[in-house]
């Protein structure tokens, strides 16, 4: 299965233009849990634009009632990126100065209960985010309060 680049500019981009509204394509889960997962997911897409299909732990949207569970997760999205070996994005857990933009941040209480998932949008001067549920472009990471974060790194995309 060749490994094709990932597309952090077109994650971006998407990021950018879709932070503050809906892009209709997409169902809103705002109000059955949030809709962070479904924006990261959206955003990853964009820059790699395959999906994979493997019931129950793949990653793809076809519908609100057709999706896999990594799609709107936040736990499902980081095993589906750690662990994935088949068609479609995958990532590595890094720290904070390695991440890059296009890349995840999911944040933690202090029980390692992960509960947001956010798109690095820029990391100079400082790490800056975009996020849906509590929408946001361009926000300081540093001004959400959290007791951990990690950092997904977008390795490639198996097609």
């Amino acid at each position: 299965m060749p490994i094709l680049d990932f597309h952090r500019d077109a994650a971006v981009a998407y990021a950018r233009k879709w932070a503050k509204k809906r892009n209709p394509e997409y169902y809103d889960f705002q109000m059955l849990g949030g809709d962070c997962t479904n924006f990261a997911s959206q955003c990853i897409f964009a820059g790699a634009g395959v999906m994979n299909y493997t019931p129950d732990t793949g990653w793809y949207y076809i519908s609100p009632s057709s999706r896999a569970p990594a799609w709107t997760g936040v736990e499902f999205l980081f095993t589906f990126l750690i662990h994935n070996s088949g068609a479609g994005p995958f990532a590595v857990e890094t720290g904070r100065t390695d991440a890059m933009p296009g890349d995840i941040v999911q944040l933690a209480g202090w029980d390692r209960d992960w509960y947001h998932t956010l798109v690095i949008v820029s990391t100079q001067p400082e790490i800056r985010v975009a996020a849906h549920t509590y929408d946001v472009l361009d926000k300081r990471l540093e001004d959400y309060n959290y007791d951990f974060a990690r950092f997904l790194h977008i390795a490639g995309v198996r097609a």
